[in-house]
């Protein structure tokens, strides 16, 4: 008779030892790849983020106008103010305010930069002149925030720490620039300088002041 051929028990051990080899360095492969591509697309949500909440601060500032407002207590505030040190980072008047539905209010705006809980909040109102039950809509623009500052660029060409540099200074007054820089825990500083609009109508502002 023929003698039948076929694998030895240690030939089945060494051949299951080799796959189970290759098996584990495909897993750490394939998880290699995997926990990159995760990297990889958080990091690009994060940029994605960073640039649009730039992006709003910039439409912001390039759209700010010189209209003081009235607070909740009715008293005058300028149409720019900020510091780094003040319980909000900016605040401001600006135009192109949407209004697609016609509703009766006013195409300008006013704005507000706050940095709370490690996040940069945008607020904004739905009136200039606000009244105590005139409450802000908030929103949340950027998480993982280490620390923001904010200066001013003058017309003189320096830089002010807060805004407006003079409390006689009249309230309609805009700077020249805003720069601003943000820290964050995984990307760092980012500084950005923003170009208020020139010319004596954006100084002044197109409305009337209080």
């Amino acid at each position: 008779m023929r003698r039948q051929s076929g694998f030895t028990l240690l030939e089945l051990l060494i051949a299951l030892s080799v796959f189970a080899i290759l098996s584990v360095m495909a897993y750490r492969g394939l998880a290699a790849v995997a926990e990159a591509k995760n990297r990889v697309e958080a990091r690009s949500e994060r940029l994605a983020a960073l640039q649009l909440a730039l992006g709003i601060l910039e439409r912001d500032l390039e759209q700010a106008i010189g209209r003081s407002v009235r607070d909740e207590y009715g008293e005058a505030r300028p149409a720019l103010e900020g510091s780094t040190l003040g319980p909000e980072l900016l605040r401001l008047t600006r135009a192109g305010w949407r209004n697609p539905s016609g509703a009766p209010r006013s195409t300008l705006q006013r704005v507000a930069y706050q940095f709370r809980d490690r996040t940069l909040i945008r607020r904004h109102w739905r009136v200039l002149d606000r009244a105590q039950d005139s409450p802000p809509l908030e929103r949340a623009l950027l998480q993982r925030v280490h620390n923001v500052e904010v200066r001013f660029l003058d017309h003189r060409l320096q830089w002010q720490g807060a805004w407006p540099p003079d409390p006689r200074a009249d309230l309609g007054l805009l700077p020249r620039a805003v720069e601003i820089t943000v820290e964050l825990d995984d990307l760092g500083a980012i500084r950005r300088l923003f170009r208020l609009p020139p010319g004596e109508a954006a100084q002044r502002g197109a409305g009337a002041a209080p």
